[in-house]
């Protein structure tokens, strides 16, 4: 399962993000991860979920990125849920085709892992692609 948050500029996106950290915490009995550009969650969300801080990372591609999500999962079968917040801050390529491409590898990743995503991105939800849009919670 892929789900995006998606909204303006201080729509409660990454509150709402939070939210759904703690449920996964207290409902699942596997790992959640939580990837950020910066550690300002640290004291958001619980403490067993993991937390990278992705600005050590420089990612910037989508190529890297997948390689963190596949890399990190390797390290660690029993993860159920992947957060990413602010996700137009870790790559450089914020068009329309990148995304809808990135999403698309993400779901056939989600399906054969058996892993849930929720992504938070900064855009206009009207604005997007009806694929894209498919993807908002």
């Amino acid at each position: 399962m892929v789900n995006i948050i998606m909204g303006l500029k201080g729509s409660g996106k990454t509150k709402k993000l939070v939210d759904l950290v703690r449920d996964a915490v207290n409902a699942e009995t596997g790992d959640v991860v939580v990837i950020e550009r910066e550690r300002k969650l640290t004291f958001d969300i619980p403490y067993q979920a993991r937390l990278i801080d992705a600005g050590n990372y420089d990612i910037g591609s989508y190529e890297f990125l997948k390689g963190l999500i596949c890399g990190v999962h390797a390290g660690n079968y029993d993860i159920t849920h992947f957060f990413i917040d602010n996700f137009y801050k870790l790559v450089n390529d914020k068009s329309a085709e990148a995304l809808e491409t990135f999403l698309s590898w993400l779901e056939k990743f989600s399906e054969q892992e058996n892993i849930s995503f929720i992504i938070s991105v900064s855009a206009d939800p009207e604005t997007v692609s009806e694929k894209v849009r498919s993807y908002i919670l």
